[in-house]
């Protein structure tokens, strides 16, 4: 709201000013409407910029000018006839590429840090299992993930790579997880950003790994041998095969659901469905509800090292007996 007051002053208050105080003609309140149109227009300008890019710039503006002040104190000293006399020529010129020639590299190197202002818990590093599953934008949209994502530059390079493999299974892997970046980019409501800091280590996860621990922050990955890695130097994992596996619907015995059965099992007259999360449901009795809905009742749940496996029975069934 104040600046939209300022706005409205220096479009309405100058050209009036003008008007009373400096002279009543035509031209003159135009050109009071102009001056604060240039005004308005600087606001939003400098408004809009972000400050730590800016800073950035200009400091590196201001060592190309130290470093022409000292080529040109150089050059004065050697006072050499055809070296001075061209750089008298050209110094300007000279002047403004090293300015802005050290104001570019400034910002190319600051680019490495780009949206990660301050380290710790709320930088999150994004493997590449995790861009190939995909799974990370469904928790983006659901507000789920909060902070700075971070994409580490040596991830997405090996994504290229993958995705030009004459491999069909590796370019389809590559591909997806490009695809995941180009979405994940596309996000409003969280921060994303690309860093080209590379960090040693024997592999990708251990890669992975040391750059969240330099960071100050946490891994999003669904990859086992990173999450073993980053526990064992004691680095946050957000593991979302972990999630997953924790927001699994809880059944007990006795309670009923709809289940679509899709196919027959082992035993005579067993048919058998998947809940959302892909476990298995064996139904007795279900043979004859084959690509039908049924409504059937949980009597038994058998957890394996494989995962869950839920038995149950069609409420007729359960209501014969």
């Amino acid at each position: 709201m104040p600046l939209w007051v300022f706005r409205i002053s220096a479009l309405i208050g100058i050209p009036f000013l003008v008007y009373m105080f400096v002279s009543n003609d035509y031209y003159s309140v135009m050109l009071g409407l102009l001056c604060g149109a240039i005004i308005v227009a600087a606001e939003n300008f400098v408004h809009s910029l972000k400050f730590v890019p800016m800073m950035i710039a200009i400091f590196g503006a201001l060592l190309g000018f130290m470093i022409y002040f000292l080529c040109d104190y150089a050059v004065y000293k050697m006072n050499i006839g055809d070296i001075s006399e061209y750089w008298q020529i050209y110094k300007t010129a000279a002047a403004g590429i090293l300015c802005v020639l050290c104001a570019a590299l400034s910002l190319s190197k600051a680019s490495e840090l780009e949206g990660i202002n301050k380290k710790g818990r709320h930088i999150k590093i994004i493997d590449m299992s995790a861009l190939i599953d995909g799974r990370v934008i469904d928790l983006c949209e659901a507000g789920f993930l909060e902070g700075t994502l971070v994409l580490p530059r040596f991830v997405i390079d090996k994504l290229n790579i993958m995705a030009a493999s004459k491999e069909q299974l590796e370019k389809a892997k590559g591909r997806r997880g490009l695809d995941i970046v180009t979405r994940l980019r596309e996000l409003k409501d969280i921060r994303v950003t690309t860093t080209a800091k590379d960090v040693k280590g024997e592999n990708m996860a251990e890669r992975v790994v040391a750059l969240a621990e330099y960071f100050g922050g946490s891994v999003v990955t669904v990859d086992f041998n990173i999450n073993k890695t980053a526990v064992l130097r004691d680095v946050p994992v957000l593991n979302i095969s972990d999630l997953t596996t924790a927001l699994k619907p809880v059944l007990l015995p006795g309670e009923s659901m709809s289940l679509f059965i899709m196919k027959e099992g082992k035993e005579p007259e067993q048919g058998i469905g998947y809940l959302d999360d892909g476990t298995m449901v064996v139904v007795e009795e279900g043979q004859k509800w084959i690509g039908k809905r049924a409504e059937v009742a949980v009597y038994s749940i058998l957890q394996t090292s494989a995962g869950r496996m839920i038995f149950a029975k069609t409420k007729q069934a359960a209501a014969q007996e």
